[in-house]
């Protein structure tokens, strides 16, 4: 049985940070992309040391696809105020393959309950507006080959055409270059590969990949 294609998913465009002040704290929130748990521990443990003298550090991470893996920490706040609306807020974005870190330094006033809740959700929904997001789409990867002299064209004719063009190889015989195509337009990719190059470039498959469309 076939493996069935990925879904596509949303994620941050990238590392980045934002920062607001409520009642004297300061809430600052780091915001990165990362593959797996253990990536997403790293970056944790990096911002811990890098605000060694924040009174928090609190967390969150969703990573994984179908059934993904979440984790939230408090670092000290009262349990439930910090890590678990961070969670929530990246739940109901839509993201993965995302951590969330907030430092907070206090501003001798507490918040009470309540406040930490908003001040924490507030501070990864403001990183994730600044930062943006991005949509990751599954795609077919097809190895189109061709020789020299029609290789510089042909990628631009690609590009002219829509299709995403991951990566270009010049070999002793011709090129190589890849292309990714949403699986259900592989069939009409081969056949408007024959009439732009005459049929003298061919396409086989070469796997699956994600190209990455702004939202």
């Amino acid at each position: 049985m076939a493996e069935p294609s990925p879904k596509p998913y949303l994620t941050v465009r990238g590392a980045g940070s934002h920062e607001l002040e409520i009642k004297k704290s300061r809430f600052i929130c780091h915001l990165a992309r990362v593959a797996d748990e253990e990536e997403a521990q790293a970056f944790v443990a990096a911002i811990r040391k890098q605000y060694w003298d924040a009174r928090h550090n609190c967390t969150a991470f969703v990573v994984g696809g179908g059934q993904p893996r979440e984790r939230s920490n408090d670092d000290g706040e009262p349990a439930g105020t910090a890590g678990v609306p961070m969670l929530e807020v990246l739940r109901r974005r839509g993201v993965t393959d995302t951590v969330a870190v907030v430092t907070r330094y206090f501003g001798g006033i507490k918040l009470g309950a309540g406040g930490l809740v908003r001040a924490y959700g507030t501070a990864v929904s403001g990183a994730l507006d600044e930062i943006g997001l991005l949509e990751r789409r599954p795609v077919a990867l097809l190895a189109v080959l061709a020789d020299h002299t029609r290789a510089g064209r042909l990628e631009n004719d690609l590009r002219a055409a829509g299709y995403e063009v991951v990566g270009l190889e010049y070999l002793a015989d011709g090129v190589r270059i890849e292309v990714g195509v949403p699986e259900p337009e592989t069939e009409r990719f081969h056949t408007w590969l024959a009439e732009a190059t005459g049929g003298s470039a061919t396409a086989r498959p070469a796997g699956r990949t994600f190209v990455e469309v702004e939202v």
